[in-house]
């Protein structure tokens, strides 16, 4: 993405149409939203008002006024949205996108001495003075104005009717119509504009989206048996009655022979071994084939088809690396690290080695070809009709080829969704973001205690959420959470109830709801790793979670609270153990208050305070409660109250709150 220039050699602006003396006078400050100074596009979905705030101001006392400018880059004529003064010099407009893709906005500001002039007289009217030299003025500026617009026309016939009496002259000057016309078409001094930005604008899963991950050959439920995409078409209804709206695969290519690796990892594979996914590549096919024990790409047609009128999307795994049997090894051995004595090196993230995957160079003398290739598998997939892609290990690949591949499938394919799985350093993640992904993992899933919660969720909440869309996900197959390994049930609830009401992305891996949580001892991980077998799961074992987990995606469907990002505020609540927040709909007319017991252990009671300031209510008034949990409705009066969170019944709470104004939905 190029660096936001100058405005004064940008040729995208349109040009000067009303006449504008002392350019630069009005300072133009602090626009947002804006990422590193217009360095990258913001982020935000269509069909949503985009706020465009900025300081505007100049010297002295005349009016000053100012608009947005706004449309899809290179896209037809301008919009344009008048900006209102909050407070403090500080200006706020606004933008409506219809369509998908990139959008940009600049601002532009000026003196207005028609608006200043009728400011003044204003004050002036109630002195008594005579005002014949004020009105001489005010017709001055109004004659610059060379074509009339019927506004001002039927004005100006006002005036000459009038015949000499200011009180109906002045009155005629300053008619509503009057001003605003001068507004659109009358001079304009000190004028400034600032350097063209840019907005993102994606379909509304970039931002709101439940996950679930499973893996295909598990779907036959029988772990001597592969799975066929006909497996997971009958387990689609399953997923869809859960609540969520994206199902998503690890790579379902061919998996290599070379090394193969066996169960928990095991260097050698029996013959009755899978391997693992994440070995692309046997001399079936690579990244652009199907497994065929999967099945072939009509039964992959039918199956994002079933999907689809189950208002299910489909997710790839895209793992930019090759089994030694890919393909490309053969056609292409230059695309390749190599060992100084020319034999393949195999990937490794020490202490870890892959010996049954080998890396792509981004960086060989051949780059172009190998970002082509990768493109191209992206865009055929596309083809194919899926739209949401997440990118193993993003972060250990070149921001540019990101930056460039990104852009390349947005041309053709504009609704797709790239979700980066990148746990690195901070700084990384964000650039990830900044160059195009639309979603990106975050640490969540190591945010255990209340302050780290708080702190971390506010940073993502702060300045990033200008472009960071944080998905989090409870458990992934690489990550068995060790809260998760000791919590039993309760843990669980906590958990997902965490995840799905403190962000608008969230996602589980299968065995998730059925509390699945055996490690390798001492590690992060999972024992008998599906990434290396194939899993059956009794789905209906006894302490499943699936209700809570159904009627959690009931609930953040059902509110628009939830769907957001930026309108998360942390409540006090008396013990560390206990976090408590709210998040307020953008009509501000509901709220939805979680209270969440973090110990899964122990039942923890402390005092919590409701916000009624959200409704403009004092300390002591009341608000109605609808329990979205559990149902059932209750009054609270006043701001402080007591809550008792026991771990084997109710670790969590989410309520609704309504004023008693305000008339319910569902009445």
């Amino acid at each position: 993405m190029k660096s936001a220039k100058s405005v004064v050699a940008d040729a995208r602006l349109p040009k000067p149409s009303l006449m504008c003396r002392w350019p630069g006078r009005v300072a133009i400050e602090n626009i947002q939203p804006t990422v590193d100074a217009g360095c990258w596009p913001t982020k935000r979905v269509i069909d949503e008002e985009i706020l465009i705030e900025a300081d505007v101001y100049s010297d002295g006392h005349d009016i000053v006024e100012c608009d947005v400018l706004w449309r899809v880059v290179g896209d037809g004529p301008w919009q344009k949205t008048p900006m209102r003064l909050l407070a403090n010099d500080r200006w706020r407009g606004s933008m409506l996108p219809r369509t998908i893709g990139l959008h940009e906005f600049f601002i532009e500001a000026w003196r207005n001495p028609f608006a200043s002039w009728v400011n003044d007289v204003r004050k002036k009217a109630d002195t008594g003075l005579d005002l014949t030299m004020e009105i001489e003025e005010g017709l001055a500026i109004v004659r610059v104005v060379a074509h009339k617009p019927d506004g001002l026309q039927a004005g100006l016939s006002a005036v000459d009717e009038a015949k000499g009496d200011n009180k109906v002259i002045l009155a005629s000057l300053m008619a509503p119509a009057v001003i605003e016309t001068m507004r659109a078409c009358g001079p304009r001094v000190g004028g400034s504009r600032t350097k063209v930005f840019e907005i993102s604008v994606d379909r509304k899963r970039a931002a709101f989206s439940s996950w679930y991950e499973l893996f295909p050959r598990s779907t036959s439920n029988d772990p001597d048996r592969h799975g066929t995409f006909d497996d997971v078409i009958a387990r689609l209804p399953y997923v869809r009655d859960l609540g969520f709206d994206v199902l998503y695969f690890p790579p379902i290519h061919p998996i290599g022979e070379t090394n193969r690796k066996g169960r928990n990892n095991a260097l050698a594979a029996e013959r009755s071994d899978f391997g693992s996914v994440y070995a692309i590549g046997s001399r079936v096919g690579g990244h652009d084939a199907i497994h065929p024990e999967l099945g072939s790409f009509v039964d992959f047609a039918r199956l994002v088809r079933e999907a689809s009128a189950l208002g299910l999307e489909i997710a790839l795994d895209i793992a930019w690396q090759c089994s030694p049997d890919h393909p490309w090894l053969e056609q292409h051995p230059e695309w390749f690290e190599r060992r100084p004595d020319g034999s393949i090196k195999y990937a490794e993230n020490l202490p870890k080695k892959y010996e049954d995957i080998v890396n792509i160079r981004f960086d060989s003398e051949a780059y172009q070809e190998v970002w082509k290739a990768l493109r191209d598998v992206i865009l055929f997939w596309a083809s194919h009709g899926v739209r949401i892609f997440r990118i193993d290990n993003p972060h250990t690949k070149p921001l540019p080829f990101w930056e460039w591949m990104i852009t390349e499938v947005g041309r053709a394919y504009p609704d797709c969704i790239f979700l980066a799985e990148a746990f690195t350093r901070p700084k990384m993640m964000k650039r990830l973001a900044k160059v195009g992904f639309q979603q990106s993992y975050t640490y969540f899933t190591w945010r255990n205690a209340k302050q780290e919660i708080i702190d971390y969720v506010e940073e993502l909440n702060g300045e990033m959420a200008a472009y960071y869309r944080p998905n989090f996900f409870a458990n992934t197959p690489d990550i068995n959470p060790y809260f998760l390994q000791t919590s039993g049930r309760a843990g669980f609830i906590i958990r997902s109830t965490l995840a799905a009401t403190l962000s608008g992305n969230w996602g589980i891996y299968s065995g998730f709801e059925i509390c699945e949580s055996a490690p390798i001892p001492g590690r992060e991980e999972y024992l008998d790793s599906e990434k290396y077998e194939i899993r059956a799961r009794d789905y209906d074992a006894p302490g499943n979670i699936k209700d809570h987990i159904r009627r959690l995606n009931a609930i953040r469907n059902d509110h628009t609270a939830l769907q957001m990002q930026g309108n998360i505020s942390f409540l006090n609540a008396g013990s560390d153990s206990v976090v408590a927040y709210v998040r307020v709909s953008p009509q501000r007319d509901e709220a939805i208050m979680v209270i969440v017991n973090l110990d899964p252990h122990h039942r923890q009671e402390c005092a919590y305070e409701a916000p009624l300031w959200e409704f403009g209510l004092p300390d002591d008034g009341v608000i109605e409660v609808d329990d979205l949990l559990f149902g059932g409705r209750f009054t609270l009066y006043g701001k402080s109250h007591q809550i008792a969170l026991d771990p084997a019944h109710n670790p969590v709470i989410i309520w609704r709150l309504v004023a008693p104004s305000v008339e319910r939905s569902d009445d």
